[in-house]
């Protein structure tokens, strides 16, 4: 039996500010979307090399104000890939914590993503 990385659910509410953000900002890519008619809520799977999100628009699926950790080989170039954006709503900086760097954004639907690079 072998287990796998979990798959996190983030709670979203507008399917083109979460693109904004995810995709345009961050910089994911959309691997699936499914939405069972045009009027009703929005799944969909993000990647970003190994690291998999999924959004989610239904109610029940999560709660909003939920915090994800991220782990990056190379924390400060990405760091500087998203500052040259100059993304109106997220300017993040990088924190150095005693177990290594850290840079916390806030998506547009109150959960808050932590991307970290140990110090080993």
């Amino acid at each position: 039996m072998t287990f796998h990385s979990p798959i996190p659910i983030i709670r979203s509410f507008d399917k083109q500010v979460a693109h904004a953000f995810y995709i345009e900002f961050l910089g994911y890519k959309i691997d699936w979307q499914h939405q069972y008619q045009a009027d009703l809520p929005m799944y969909m799977q993000i990647s970003k090399d190994t690291c998999i999100l999924h959004l989610s628009e239904h109610y029940g699926d999560a709660s909003p104000g939920m915090s994800i950790r991220i782990g990056c080989d190379d924390l400060k170039p990405y760091h500087t890939q998203l500052i040259e954006k100059q993304f109106k709503h997220a300017r993040p900086d990088i924190t150095e914590q005693p177990w290594g760097l850290e840079m916390a954004i806030s998506d547009p639907f109150g959960n808050k993503l932590i991307f970290f690079q140990s110090a080993e």
